[in-house]
């Protein structure tokens, strides 16, 4: 197989974001753009005489990609790629590869929850020798060498897509090939960590049933092998599982908005008053299979929820954490519900920036085991990646531990978190996506944030204003500019911080946490007035309107009354509703300037699905002059 040397003119537009490179496919079909990429790889990581995995999520471009990634390793001097059949592998998988063989690194094709199809996204990110992300000094490298790229390497001679379709080994010139079957090694690996005759006796029960929806994604031949095959479950409760191109149709991203089948399933939906059984417990994974969501019957879990759940279980419920924890992470818009569980079980807790290679160092150094996000990701030290069935699996172990005995009632996912609530209190959390949206515009509206901090220092209500800067105990780098963030007395919090996780233009996420001890209540009116104040300090704090959507005026509500302290008690409720008046409290004083305000249309659902008393879930709508997509 002779090698050439293609030419080919640098690209200006290919700093990898949060997890890797990703682009529109169109971007990545223009004549070197994905060479490129890969040739700065294969420039900065020193895989020359190593060895490489390389698997992706089964999106479009998925296989083509595949193919000129191994002629170009066999072209750069790669001893020797492992890949898979079809070259479909979830993260997890990839990440448990590299670990098990001593690889160099592998190559992952994937967009994770983006959507797939001609039109739509694709990605590639580098992980390195630990089976994680590659940290940030090694994708600041890749970046600085595409942009001096001039050639890219590669062999001539193109294996046919024949040779992937099952385990197999064969040469592509002085390189060696290997396609292995990593679905069974990954179930092995997972039949290890957990207990799978306890999962499969709760399985086996007759008032128990689950269901699991792979999104079309890569996480499907994964669910049927583990969840049908080994644990017995019925085929059917493996749905979507078939991976597809295109996810589908669908958006491949595991929430209440994308995770249609899964959310009417459980009863999650607009039909769920008119449902009688569904099924006691559900759960879904993205693209490839590193995020999760999970459900019980009509009741949503959500993320932040999952990893406190988790984590308070973990000695008591999963083998793999026999011997107790080491400590648990969070990134740091993730809910301070882990903080709670940290705290009452007397180990570390460490918050990091947005990013799962953030916490690799953590795990490489022994310092944590379980670690989370708010984006549906939840993991362990067994990889160095997010692990979505690895989540399912740990619910799975916690409902068996709760219900040893058939022959008693079961205890329900709603009745698992409940009394998690009553021990270490509860976080009532949201997010709102502002996508695509210009990033110039984006980047002006945070730095005016930014250089707003020193006018709150002095408030009294707020306990820390800051722009988030991160430094690894373990190796002293430093991360900066990770996202602005007033905390208050309480814990409670609002963030602001743009993604790295999109194809095109920016997003803006905004979160919202109000914070309820395990000693008392909170009336269900005074959250909801919280939460309400918490976003209007969002709107306006952020100068939104100005920056990003300039010329509107409120049209919301009236704003001209604000001398209520927040020693005022009760509070006074009023339905959520146009105009309304609204007394806010003290800490909104100094940032209240109604010019600022929100500038576009938009529906504001306010979250909260098992609310305070089983009262039902409520929402507000803002309507302004333009238009916008929230999610």
């Amino acid at each position: 197989a002779g090698m050439t040397e293609v030419k080919s003119p640098a690209f200006s537009d290919q700093a990898p974001g949060t997890s890797g490179l990703r682009k529109k496919v169109t971007v990545f079909q223009q004549p070197g753009y994905l060479e490129n990429f890969v040739q700065a790889i294969f420039d900065t990581c020193q895989l020359e005489g190593g060895t490489l995995v390389l698997g992706g999520d089964g999106r479009f471009l998925n296989s083509e990609a595949s193919v000129t990634i191994l002629r170009m390793a066999a072209a750069n001097g790669v001893a020797k790629v492992v890949t898979m059949p079809d070259f479909l592998a979830s993260t997890p998988s990839v990440s448990m590869l590299v670990r098990k063989i001593k690889a160099n690194g592998a190559i992952i094709l994937t967009a994770s929850h983006n959507p797939g199809g001609p039109k739509e996204d694709f990605g590639i990110k580098y992980n390195t020798e630990n089976g994680g992300p590659a940290p940030s000094g090694v994708t600041d490298a890749i970046y600085e060498r595409t942009k001096q790229i001039t050639s890219y390497k590669i062999v001539e001679s193109t294996p046919p897509l024949s040779s992937f379709t099952a385990p197999n080994k064969f040469k592509l010139g002085d390189m060696e090939v290997e396609v292995v079957d990593v679905v069974s090694q990954y179930a092995d690996m997972l039949s290890n960590l957990f207990d799978f005759k306890a999962i499969k006796n709760l399985l086996q029960r007759p008032d128990f049933s689950m269901i699991f929806d792979a999104m079309h994604g890569v996480a499907g031949p994964f669910a049927t092998e583990i969840f049908c095959r080994r644990l017995a479950a019925p085929a059917e409760a493996v749905i979507n599982g078939i991976p597809k191109t295109d996810f589908g149709g669908g958006h491949p991203d595991p929430n209440l908005v994308y995770a249609k089948s899964l959310v009417e399933r459980m009863g999650l939906g607009a039909n769920a008053e008119s449902m009688d059984k569904t099924p006691d417990f559900g759960a879904a994974a993205d693209g490839d299979a590193d995020r999760n969501m999970v459900a019980g019957s009509k009741f949503f879990v959500t993320p932040s929820d999952s990893l406190a759940v988790i984590a308070a279980h973990a000695k008591l419920a999963i083998p793999q954490f026999k011997d107790g924890l080491s400590g648990l992470a969070r990134s740091m818009p993730t809910s301070g519900a882990v903080d709670n569980v940290a705290k009452q079980l007397g180990i570390p807790l460490y918050e990091v920036p947005t990013g799962w290679k953030f916490f690799g160092n953590l795990m490489d150094a022994g310092k944590i085991s379980i670690c989370g996000e708010e984006s549906f990701g939840t993991g362990s030290d067994h990889i160095r990646e997010k692990d979505g069935i690895w989540a399912v699996l740990a619910w799975l172990s916690i409902l068996a531990y709760h219900n040893p005995d058939p022959s008693l009632p079961l205890v329900t996912v709603e009745d698992i978190v409940k009394r998690h609530w009553s021990t270490y209190g509860r976080s009532y959390y949201t997010r709102y996506d502002y996508e695509n949206v210009d990033k110039d515009k984006a980047d002006a509206m945070i730095d005016h944030m930014r250089q707003s901090l020193d006018e709150l220092k002095d408030n009294h209500d707020l306990k820390l204003a800051d722009d988030f800067e991160y430094k690894d105990p373990v190796d002293n780098s430093v991360a900066s500019k990770q996202g602005v963030r007033l905390v208050f007395k309480d814990n409670s919090r609002v963030i602001f911080r743009l993604s790295g996780t999109g194809s095109e233009g920016a997003t803006i996420r905004m979160y919202v946490e109000a914070c309820a001890p395990a000693e008392g209540s909170i009336f269900f009116q005074f959250l909801l007035f919280i939460l309400f104040s918490f976003i209007s300090l969002c709107l306006v704090y952020s100068s939104i309107s100005r920056f990003v959507f300039p010329g509107s005026h409120v049209t919301v509500w009236d704003l001209s009354s604000l001398s209520v302290s927040l020693s005022r008690s009760p509070w006074p409720y009023q339905p959520l509703s146009q105009r309304s008046l609204y007394s806010l409290p003290s800490f909104l004083l100094p940032l209240i300037q109604v010019s600022s305000f929100l500038s576009h249309s938009l529906s504001f659902p306010l979250l909260l699905p098992q609310s305070i008393h089983d009262a039902p879930t409520i929402s507000f709508v803002i309507t302004l002059t333009s238009s916008s997509v929230l999610t």
